[in-house]
């Protein structure tokens, strides 16, 4: 994987997408260094995916720069796409092929050579423990198999850059973690990934930094540490209660704290931040004695990721 390291892996500057009157990414601006695992966070409909098509030649941006290895995605797409590996949210449709043979026909579609994708084949069907499935056809697999098997078969070519668009969907949590495990191990021998996920774990496990994007826009960038230092200032007071969250124990937190953000969590519990986290309780308990409501357990930590990203994109 040779590649100069005096220049980002990828370089996003201004970059603006517009669908008719809507707006999908607004002067978007990032980079992400050779040899880093790069996670990209946001809602459904934050604009992930379409930026995950513009920097993998499949859409043009409206305007704004943006270069993969040192080429312009707009003028290069060519010899950048056989530089990258991409694993979308579409599953692939080799239904009627085994999945040796779909590996192989995939190897082959790359060029590689018979002997080298016997060699790549049988690794990857170890790394990935495919051995039990790997002479089932494709439409008798489960969701979860069959998407191990799509990630998997990415890793047959070689390549500079690989895009993972939310690759852990349908796993379970012991594939999930062999899957970030074998990534981790490819990273250390030169890979780039640029990963979007849902569960803010698999970030905070896998990325060297993360970009969170919401309606359009970068709302926030750092390391998984940096960002809940910066963000996460508040503490997290999660209270269950014997009955369900209604609005007006909503209102009554508003009330008592209302400089709060306030998120439920299930039906009975509810997370609230502050930065006075004691006084809040002791205030919250009160209030919640004199209105009758009966509370079962109260905690207080330490924001996690995930409580710093559903805050900054609430």
């Amino acid at each position: 994987m040779a590649h100069s390291r005096s220049d980002s892996c990828i370089s996003v500057s201004q970059l603006k997408k517009k669908y008719g009157n809507k707006t999908a990414l607004d002067d978007v601006s990032f980079e992400v260094e050779y040899g880093k695992v790069f996670g990209f966070l946001g809602p459904n409909g934050a604009g992930k995916s379409t930026t995950i098509k513009i920097l993998t030649t499949l859409l043009l941006p409206s305007s704004g720069n943006v270069e993969i290895f040192g080429m312009d995605v707009t003028k290069f797409s060519a010899p950048i796409r056989k530089r990258i590996g991409v694993v979308s949210q579409q599953p692939s449709s080799e239904a009627n092929l085994t999945v040796e043979r779909a590996m192989d026909l995939y190897g082959l579609m790359w060029g590689l050579e018979r002997t080298k994708r016997k060699e790549k084949i049988t690794e990857i069907i170890e790394s990935f423990d495919l051995q039990e499935i790997r002479n089932i056809k494709n439409d008798e697999l489960s969701i979860g198999q069959k998407r191990r098997v799509q990630v998997a078969r990415e890793f047959i070519h070689e390549m500079d850059l690989l895009f993972l668009d939310e690759p852990t969907v349908g796993l379970d949590p012991a594939a999930r973690r062999m899957l970030l495990d074998y990534i981790k191990n490819q990273v250390k021998s030169g890979l780039t990934v640029f990963f979007t996920t849902h569960i803010m774990e698999e970030a905070e496990y896998l990325c060297d930094e993360l970009a969170i994007i919401n309606r359009g826009k970068i709302i926030a960038f750092d390391t998984p540490l940096g960002l809940k230092k910066k963000y996460g200032k508040e503490n997290i007071i999660l209270i269950q209660l014997k009955e369900k969250v209604s609005e007006s124990i909503l209102e009554l937190i508003t009330k008592v704290s209302p400089e709060s953000q306030i998120i439920k969590d299930g039906e009975n519990g509810v997370k609230i931040t502050s930065i006075d986290s004691q006084n809040t309780l002791t205030k919250l308990i009160e209030n919640f004695s004199i209105k009758g409501f009966k509370i079962i357990n109260v905690s207080i930590s330490s924001p996690s990721l995930e409580d710093v990203f559903l805050t900054m994109v609430k």
